[in-house]
């Protein structure tokens, strides 16, 4: 203990003696003899001046300065370390009240507070029972030692191979394999493993679309792709570019330089690509099978010099119907690409209608190992060859058709018949808005294990509404052992027909087959819809939306099996 707190504990000892007599004259001349409470408050020291014992502030003994501040919060005490506090100065910080008043009487009580100094008691009030307890709370939140932290580090890299390649095959290699790389050395070594970087899609990382790429910017793109090409895709298989404006030229040269085993290459919604990318691949990208070009603008004459000498090593192509497409789909038909085993043109939804002139039998010839076929939303012209000789084979190998459109289509049984009259594989068939289409025209189609028919109308046409159809049940007599889904939306067969095309559907061999079925906006009825549904026990999709001989509460979308039978025992 110093001079100071000597000095106060004895000056207490001293007002402990002298205040209970002074307190009892000035009691018993004015008003008598207090009450015992009133002389248990004078025993324990406190001043008779009213005033002095709300303007002073005792003085509580301090302890050495400790390691950590106690906050008291709403429901808990919380303990901080001192080296992140900002009250170091004291152990408890209690809320602050009245602020504002002691401020406006510091000035007043100044002088008197400097008279009475030094007859000022100390209150006694046990400081270390909270201490000790706050030292046991403090050591729950020692902080952890460094090698606490080192966890990472000591897993084998096969597994941090394994983990990442998770994540890669769900989000893709590029930016999850670039940021934890970054982390530690193990991690950097993980990350840089071959295996990962096999898929690598690119999209628009360095600045926002349609603003405009700076000097520095544009070399710090080029860097980057040139030193992951040196550095992380030796083993790069398919590589994708999307809604890149500028440097797709650079892109797609150093991909093509640095990734001898690039097979696949996808351009999506980028611009700028030149004959130089097309000479490029040329020249290095010797086992590149696919290339997707769907929604991007290129030159034509590039793309068409590239199939003229590398097209014998292209099986898939994709492209969007532009200017040029019918210069592209005629080098085709020329025999550029005989292995070619998909070809696919579409157009965008919101387009204008559009028309492209395709020769079926020059592209069977050409392309006997086709084995998918898409043109999406564009209306194929059928044009017949000069010397008028048809192709005898087809496409034997031919498993999936799709024409469809949300515009009007041509599409006729007779057209259909040419495409598929050798397809004895098809899986796959697509119709949707060929309203041209009749059930005696499928029913005819050479292929018998047909496992998915879209069938639906999906269009406003300005032609007026088509007669009601009949038929129905030839197609699905045809292929109920191998219809897995079925789509026939908008189609205005009749109750009867659609009843009877229910029951050869329900009567097939395997009650596990169909698992989709789309009856939106047709005449299906609660009898052939109850017939249907207790037979296919595996049927999980169920549209029943706009049907107009259906109760109002069953007019809707059915998903999973257990939905459908709740269905099921309100029809009966």
């Amino acid at each position: 203990m110093d001079s100071t707190e000597a000095e106060a504990s004895s000056h207490s000892e001293r007002k402990d003696d002298t205040a209970p007599s002074t307190s009892n004259t000035s009691g018993q001349g004015k008003d008598g003899p207090k009450s015992e409470k009133a002389s248990l408050k004078r025993k324990a020291g406190e001043p008779t001046n009213a005033k002095a014992k709300k303007k002073k502030k005792a003085r509580v003994s301090r302890s050495v300065k400790l390691g950590y501040t106690v906050h008291q919060g709403e429901d808990m005490l919380l303990v901080i370390s001192s080296s992140t506090s900002q009250y170091n100065s004291s152990a408890w910080t209690p809320k602050k009240k009245g602020s504002k008043k002691k401020k406006l009487t510091k000035g007043k009580l100044k002088s008197n507070q400097i008279k009475k100094k030094k007859t000022v008691c100390a209150k006694p009030k046990l400081v270390n029972n909270p201490v000790t307890k706050t030292e046991e709370d403090a050591a729950l939140f020692v902080p952890q030692k460094e090698m606490d932290h080192r966890w990472g580090q000591s897993l084998p890299e096969e597994v941090l191979i394994n983990i990442f390649q998770m994540v890669v095959t769900q989000d893709g290699a590029v930016p999850f394999l670039c940021r934890v790389g970054r982390v530690c050395r193990l991690w950097n070594a993980a990350a840089s493993s071959p295996v990962l970087w096999r898929k690598v899609t690119v999209g628009y990382c360095w600045i926002a679309p349609g603003k405009s790429q700076l000097p520095k910017t544009e070399k710090k793109i080029k860097d980057t792709l040139h030193w992951l090409a040196q550095n992380r895709f030796s083993q790069l298989r398919d590589f994708s570019l999307c809604h890149w404006t500028r440097n797709v030229n650079h892109a797609v040269e150093v991909v093509s330089q640095f990734c001898p085993h690039l097979r696949s290459l996808t351009l999506s919604y980028c611009t700028g690509l030149t004959v130089r990318a097309f000479h490029s691949l040329g020249q290095h990208s010797r086992f590149l099978q696919s290339i997707n070009l769907q929604y991007s603008e290129f030159q034509v004459e590039g793309l068409l010099e590239y199939l003229e000498n590398c097209g014998s090593q292209i099986k898939q192509i994709w492209f969007t119907h532009g200017l040029k497409s019918d210069k592209l789909l005629t080098a085709i038909t020329r025999g550029y690409c005989p292995d070619l085993e998909l070809l696919e043109v579409n157009k965008k939804l919101d387009s204008k209608d559009c028309e492209l002139p395709v020769c079926i039998q020059a592209l069977q010839t050409a392309c006997p190992k086709l084995k998918t076929f898409r043109i999406m939303n564009v209306r194929p012209l059928h044009k017949t060859t000069r010397n008028g000789a048809d192709s005898t084979s087809g496409f034997p190998l031919l498993e999936e058709l799709c024409i469809a459109t949300t515009s009007y289509s041509y599409m006729t049984d007779k057209d259909l018949w040419d495409i598929l009259f050798g397809s004895t594989r098809l899986r796959v068939l697509d119709l949707r808005g060929c309203s041209r289409i009749t059930p005696s025209g499928l029913a005819t189609l050479p292929c018998l294990e047909l496992e998915c028919l879209f069938w639906g109308q999906y269009f406003s046409s300005h032609f007026g509404l088509p007669s009601p159809k009949k038929g129905l049940h030839m197609v699905t007599q045809k292929w109920n052992q191998t219809l897995q889904q079925l789509d026939i939306g908008n189609q205005l067969f009749t109750e009867e027909d659609l009843e009877i095309a229910m029951n050869y559907l329900a009567q097939g061999p395997k009650a596990d087959t169909l698992r989709s079925l789309n009856l939106s906006g047709t005449r299906i009825t609660p009898p052939a819809l109850r017939s249907i549904i207790g037979q296919m026990t595996a049927l999980s999709y169920l549209n029943l939306s706009s049907c107009r001989y259906l109760p109002r509460g069953l007019k809707r979308i059915y998903r999973g099996q257990e939905d459908i039978r709740q269905l099921l025992d309100k029809l009966e």
